[in-house]
């Protein structure tokens, strides 16, 4: 039901019926007055979320507009053109669109929002006002005249007079006040019907010709769609029709990658790892590297893709020679040393396989390395070096159990001999602190005799005196012509001998005997020229040795072939006594002894060097005579690597040797050949 109407004369009845109507009428004004607020703030909020929306699609549109196709190839197909176009058009379309979009956000403001907010502020509050009179007069109308019908009759005529005037004036005034009243109620009531709808009909009218504008684009639209469609469709086809012709190309290259490969006659690129020293430490740098073969030029560009790939400043230099790297020469594989002729010093850089040096070296006319059949060379950073290892040795840790035998970290080893064998670096090397264990100082001192010297100062090129030693009979002789080779050796080469002599004497200590120096130092200091997996004849094997049943001296000399290749199973030091057979992990097999007259030896040494003493033991180590012998193990021991064995204390060893890896016995167990730590077994 609507509301009551509201008549002028109930203003003077004032019935309780009059007061129900007309609180109605006023809780509709307030009903309206929430409404139109609401009202307001939602369409402030829907002006401000178009021109959010008319923002974010002109942004799109920008977007669209500074994209640009680049199509395959330097021609343009009609088609192609079309669709490169297509991005600009959209955009120009969206932009004239919100053009219109603005116009009306601009309005939205005059046709909607203020004259709401001026219908609620002119006429909801007139009324509101109007009640608050209306309020004030009925309690004061209502106040007088209950003092007035309070009066007492007996009061004077003149006084009572006056009394009843001034209520009549009141309710004169109030009965006026109620009219208005009533008449501003009736008013707002009226006109909400076309001031506040109108303003909403403005809005709309509004939005229908921003949609209407949007359908005449539409319509303008239409032929470039048309055009469009047509043209993607045919760039589709096109596509559908080359796909399996390149994706038969692309199967082709896969299965045989070489004979599509790209490559000039004249250049090689690719990427390589570049060593360099940076803080101390060599570290590999990847590279794109490309080399002209005309002028003999490498570029090399900083890049690594993975790591976003920035790209760094380009270097060039032309090439001197390039030659492959020996494996046996550093731990990395595919490895070549680069030289420069406008660049000091060598590069030694890593291939990514061992195909790709193979191309590498044959684009820079790369050679094999030299191998040095001459004199010993060992420069006197290294020669100082080592002396200064083993001085750390025998300083600090002289004592220590497997002294050489145990094996240091490969890491730490390495870090050591980068540090050390630098001229920057060489200097600030401490080794009286504890940062370097015993262990890795002395796999240092192994590593760097073994592989980083030019040449073994062992090798020696005596064919005739090697020769003469292999086929002498009588084992005195022998040792004679042995003692006579080793002398040959330069004096600066003492030290490299006979430093084991010191670690020998603390045997009770560090359990390391001449003989298992010899284990250790024999395949380093003295091992052949060309090094072979072949093994030297056993000369006679236990069963032999019993079934001859000959009595043994107690100074008996073991006759074997040596030659100067054997020299790598030698510990030389001067007058060391042999370890007694009873001593703790003494070894078992049998000693070389030099003849007991010194007279008779220096009358076959005349080539030793002057001052040297002409005695010298020779202790037959463990690299010849344990070649297929069993080993018992002494302690358990866990496998770090695939190619170590895992076992326990008491585990009997077949066919044993030595490694060709210091401070390493090969051995099989269980049918699985695998290295074993060489201080944890004892031979049978």
């Amino acid at each position: 039901m609507g509301l009551p109407a509201l008549e002028f004369s109930d203003c003077y009845l004032d019935s309780p019926l009059f007061r129900e109507r007309l609180k109605s009428h006023e809780l509709e004004l307030d009903k309206t007055n929430k409404f139109i607020k609401e009202l307001i703030k939602d369409g402030k909020a829907l002006i401000q979320s178009f021109k959010n929306l008319s923002n974010a699609k002109r942004k799109f549109a920008d977007s669209l507009n500074e994209f640009k196709f680049q199509c395959i190839g330097d021609a343009e197909t009609d088609d192609e053109m079309c669709i490169a176009k297509s991005l600009q058009e959209f955009a120009a379309v969206l932009q004239n669109l919100e053009d219109e979009r603005t116009r009306m956000i601009e309005n939205a403001n005059d046709v909607l929002i203020m004259p709401l907010e001026r219908f609620r502020k002119e006429q909801i509050s007139a009324a509101k006002e109007a009640k608050k009179r209306y309020d004030k007069e009925t309690e004061k109308y209502c106040a007088v005249l209950e003092k007035h019908l309070s009066l007492s009759a007996r009061k004077k005529e003149s006084h009572l007079h006056e009394a009843d005037n001034q209520v009549d004036n009141v309710r004169q005034h109030y009965y006026e006040v109620s009219l208005e009243y009533v008449f501003k109620v009736q008013e707002v009531q009226e006109r909400k019907m076309f001031d506040f709808v109108e303003p909403l009909l403005a809005f709309l009218q509004g939005l229908f010709t921003y949609y209407h504008h949007g359908y005449e684009l539409a319509k303008d639209f239409n032929h470039f769609k048309t055009n469009l469609t047509i043209s993607i469709q045919n760039t589709r086809n096109r596509f559908e029709s080359t796909r399996s012709e390149v994706e038969s190309l692309m199967k082709k290259m896969k299965e045989n990658p070489h004979e599509h490969k790209s490559v000039s006659q004249h250049t090689m690129e690719g990427y390589l790892y570049v060593q360099e020293k940076r803080s101390f430490v060599s570290t590999w740098v990847k590279y794109y590297c490309t080399y002209y073969k005309e002028p003999k030029r490498i570029t090399m560009v900083l890049f690594d893709p993975k790591s976003g790939g920035k790209m760094g400043e380009e270097e060039s230099f032309i090439l001197k020679s390039c030659t492959r790297r020996k494996s046996d020469s550093i731990e990395k594989r595919f490895c070549f040393d680069v030289e420069a002729v406008d660049k000091p010093g060598v590069m030694t850089m890593q291939a990514l396989s061992e195909e790709d040096r193979r191309l590498w070296m044959e684009a820079m006319d790369g050679r094999e390395p030299v191998r040095y059949h001459d004199d010993t060379f060992l420069d006197v950073i290294g020669f100082n070096v080592m002396k200064k290892f083993i001085y750390a040795v025998e300083t600090r840790g002289i004592n220590e159990q497997g002294l050489y035998r145990i094996v240091g970290v490969s890491s730490k080893v390495q870090k050591l001999l980068s540090l050390a064998m630098d001229p920057k670096t060489c200097a600030d090397v401490e080794l009286d602190c504890q940062d370097w264990e015993i262990k890795t100082i002395t796999s240092a001192i192994k590593n760097y005799l073994r592989y980083n010297l030019r040449s073994c100062f062992c090798n020696i090129s005596l064919p005739k005196r090697n020769s003469l030693c292999h086929k002498l009979d009588n084992p005195d002789a022998r040792v004679t012509e042995i003692h006579t080779l080793v002398h040959r050796l330069e004096t600066k080469f003492d030290f490299f001998l006979f430093f084991p002599h010191s670690v020998a004497s603390h045997h009770q200590h560090n359990l390391m005997t001449v003989a298992n120096l010899g284990v250790v130092f024999g395949p380093t200091l003295l091992r052949p020229q060309e090094e072979t997996v072949a093994h030297h004849e056993r000369v006679k094997s236990q069963e032999s040795r019993q079934h001859t049943n000959r009595v043994r001296p107690k100074n008996y000399v073991l006759t074997v072939p040596i030659t100067v290749s054997h020299l790598g199973i030698l510990c030389v030091s001067p007058s060391v006594p042999s370890p007694s057979p009873t001593s703790p992990r003494s070894p078992s097999w049998p000693m070389f002894s030099a003849p007991s007259s010194p007279q008779q030896m220096s009358s076959t040494s005349s080539d030793s060097s002057p001052g040297r003493s002409s005695f010298v033991n020779f202790s037959v180590s463990r690299f010849c005579s344990i070649s297929g012998r069993k080993a018992r193990a002494l302690y358990a021991c866990k496998a770090e690597h695939d190619s170590e064995l895992s076992f326990i204390a008491g585990t009997i060893f077949e066919n044993v040797h030595v490694s060709r890896e210091p401070g390493w016995l090969e051995g099989t167990l269980g049918g699985r050949t695998g290295l074993i730590p060489e201080n944890y077994v004892e031979f049978l």
